[in-house]
């Protein structure tokens, strides 16, 4: 029993991870299009490894998955991934910067382009989102650029879900509350196994 017991528990540990996973509706209710100020949206936001980015957008619009320099310079011809579903979700499986933007013409130059930074982890420790405008992230000047830099894309992972898996406010964010939320629903967890098994 004792053996059981033990082993619920570190199951348990290992898979409350899982319920720490936010998922970002890009632009909030306004969703992918061109009056979307990403900048300040994602300003509001904590992104963190195996967090999902959720984009829904209409018939004329996209998401390519680009590289810093194809960011700064509206180039949508080298895109790691394409996405024109309509409703595309994509899993964020590595910390750093990724930047993705519409690759219809014009779309990247009136603003419809979105830069975030990736966390390694969440924890309930995690700051309050900032308000201030994230910049996009750049090399320091006194370090030349190779090619082994890390200005080398992130290929993120598709994730095709059904349906939203993490509750979101009205604007897309899940923010404090959110990290609150999911370290309360860990604790719980945990718990609760616990009690179960002095019972």
């Amino acid at each position: 029993m004792a053996v059981s017991a033990i082993a619920t528990l570190l199951f348990l540990l290992v898979a409350s991870p899982v319920a720490f996973a936010a998922n970002h509706v890009v632009g909030g209710s306004s969703g992918w299009s061109q009056s979307g100020d990403y900048s300040t949206w994602a300003a509001s936001e904590t992104f963190n490894v195996g967090d999902t980015l959720e984009f829904n957008y209409g018939g004329s619009h996209g998401v390519d998955v680009i590289s810093k320099d194809d960011y700064e310079n509206c180039n949508t011809a080298n895109a790691i991934e394409s996405y024109s579903d309509g409703k595309s979700t994509i899993k964020l499986s590595k910390a750093g910067p990724m930047y993705f933007t519409c690759p219809t013409f014009g779309h990247c130059q009136t603003g419809m382009k979105l830069a975030i930074t990736v966390k390694a982890g969440s924890t309930p420790s995690d700051s309050p989102p900032s308000s201030k405008t994230p910049t996009t992230p750049s090399t320091p000047a006194t370090t030349p650029s190779t090619p082994s830099d890390s200005d080398s894309p992130t290929t993120p992972s598709v994730v095709n879900t059904p349906s939203k898996s993490t509750p979101t406010t009205p604007n897309g964010a899940t923010g404090v509350f959110g990290s609150m939320n999911k370290f309360v629903v860990g604790v719980s967890v945990v718990l609760g196994a616990l009690f179960a098994f002095m019972c």
